[in-house]
């Protein structure tokens, strides 16, 4: 049995496999992802209101890729105070936005609660909104500047009012390429044994994968299949998202960064391989908004939401420092031939249009 019989069947895709999908012409693969979304999901592409809040840039660790932390690429540190962090949360809430989208850097000189105080001042004033904070590896540099447990760090969390966790810092898993780009971050094994019991707790994730730099396809692979296999375990990961490398203002120096059709195949392939994660977002801050809407034909079903405000990727390059309008964004997906599905950030679809 070929690969594509494979897929058509139903049969799991292995290493091999995957990679022999990479081999495909762009439309017979992204038919085949095309499939699988429109199975479940039809011709539906979901987003959200939400507000990226960025707190801090100072961060302990240097990353090849990072051009959001202070250094000699970005010579302005800062430190929001909380009472900064709730307003902008009130006033996002005032707008519509439903979710707060909280991750920032790896600051020693912040304290512990100012990290959690934030998420409680934030719960004081607006009960209601979504609390989406902190990735598995600013909970690992928590629990080791603090000398705290990993469950110590999560139980917290859960105290004092985060809802979910975004999926960011898991990169690549292979520890060789990791220990290139991101030396002495939270490791592979780490980010998946945190994300393990943040589901273990009943609450729900994201994972990532940042790919367009160093990594082989073979590297992207496992990095699927190492999610898949967590999947299989705890069923907490809410969503996908292939996260496409910025190459600005950073020490990385990647010569052949990914061709639209290199990143629309990995799109394709992520549907494929995880066949037991339901959503796959085409994030819109690193794809670009084309690129984005032309991968809800290549297995993509969600285009995360409309942001208002996000420093990090935008420190990069990404062109989505004030986010994009409600309206603009419903009518991109339209014009796509999609229908444009607001959901909660659990995925519990709110409004169609």
């Amino acid at each position: 049995m070929d690969v594509v019989e494979k897929v058509r069947s139903g049969e799991r895709i292995g290493l091999e496999d995957a990679l022999e999908l990479y081999e495909l012409d762009l439309f017979t693969l992204g038919g085949l992802a095309d499939e699988k979304r429109k199975a479940l999901h039809g011709k539906k592409t979901y987003f959200n209101i939400n507000r990226h809040i960025n707190p801090t840039n100072i961060c302990k660790d240097i990353c090849k890729f990072c051009a959001y932390s202070a250094s000699r690429k970005n010579p302005n540190p800062y430190t929001m105070p909380v009472e900064e962090i709730v307003e902008i949360a009130k006033h996002s809430w005032k707008n519509g936005a439903k979710e707060v989208h909280i991750v920032s850097a790896h600051n020693p000189e912040a304290g512990l609660d100012w990290y959690l105080g934030m998420f409680r001042a934030i719960k004081e004033e607006l009960p209601d909104i979504h609390v989406k904070a902190l990735t598995a590896a600013e909970i690992n540099f928590l629990a080791e500047e603090y000398g705290l447990s990993i469950d110590e760090v999560l139980d917290r969390m859960v105290e004092n009012g985060v809802d979910s966790m975004p999926g960011g810092g898991a990169e690549i898993f292979d520890e060789k390429v990791r220990d290139y780009i991101c030396k002495g971050k939270v490791t592979s094994d780490g980010w998946l044994d945190i994300h393990r019991k943040w589901h273990q707790r009943g609450k729900k994730s994201n994972a990532t994968m940042l790919f367009g730099h160093i990594e082989t396809r073979e590297h992207r692979i496992d990095h699927m299949l190492r999610l898949r296999a967590l999947q299989d375990e705890t069923g907490g990961f809410n969503c996908f998202i292939p996260l496409v490398y910025q190459k600005e203002n950073n020490y990385l120096k990647v010569e052949n960064f990914p061709t639209g059709q290199e990143i629309l195949k990995t799109m394709a392939i992520s549907r494929i391989v995880l066949d037991n994660i339901q959503n796959l977002k085409a994030y819109w801050v690193t794809a670009t908004i084309n690129l984005a809407l032309i991968a809800q034909e290549y297995g993509a079903n969600d285009l995360d939401g409309t942001i208002e405000r996000e420093s990090i990727q935008a420190a990069a390059g990404a062109r989505s420092a004030h986010g994009m309008p409600l309206d603009e964004f419903v009518h991109l997906i339209k014009d796509s031939g999609f229908v444009p599905v607001e959901r909660d950030s659990l995925y519990n679809e709110l409004k169609a249009w």
